[in-house]
């Protein structure tokens, strides 16, 4: 397949995707990502309708290919991470979910969603400490709202409370 299909194949996918044809764009990216089996942006983005369509366990395949690929962009990379860890916990495979969503927080250290993400799948691993260190640090970094910010210096010292920094 040229270049140029492929592609065709992507836009053409998204534009099922934002038109709300899910299983129609879930059909080109399967045989799509049948034919370009070492292309990762392809897996990632056929992992991606997987999981919109609630199919977590269709998608881990499509994830765990798009993250031992190599060219996957950063952002795409990120949202990998973001969607394999999240898609773990919900498969109840929280040690895996940890591990994947550590790497994505290693990766992008002032990304919310993995922290967040990452603290659900600590609660679940029974690490409930590090878990509220997160989400405490979590809210104080990017909360709106006057009156935690208000006390946002007491919240990141309560954070401190619940264990060592990971």
């Amino acid at each position: 397949m040229s270049a140029a299909s492929r592609d065709e194949v992507l836009a053409a996918a998204a534009a099922l995707q934002e038109q709300g044809r899910l299983e129609e764009a879930r059909e080109r990216l399967t045989e799509l990502a049948a034919g370009l089996p070492g292309d990762a942006e392809v897996a990632y983005h056929a992992a991606s309708v997987h999981d919109r369509l609630g199919l977590e366990a269709e998608a881990v395949p499509f994830y765990e290919r798009a993250l031992a690929g190599e060219g996957l962009p950063d952002e795409d990379r990120r949202g990998a991470l973001l969607g394999l860890g999240s898609t773990y916990r919900v498969l109840g495979r929280y040690e895996e979910a940890v591990a994947t969503l550590r790497r994505g927080v290693a990766d992008h250290p002032d990304d919310g969603a993995l922290q967040a993400f990452l603290a659900m799948a600590l609660f679940h691993t029974g690490q409930a400490d590090e878990s509220l260190r997160i989400l405490l640090r979590l809210l104080a970094a990017t909360s709106t709202d006057p009156s935690v910010q208000q006390y946002r210096r007491a919240l990141e010292l309560y954070a401190r409370d619940f264990g060592a920094e990971p």
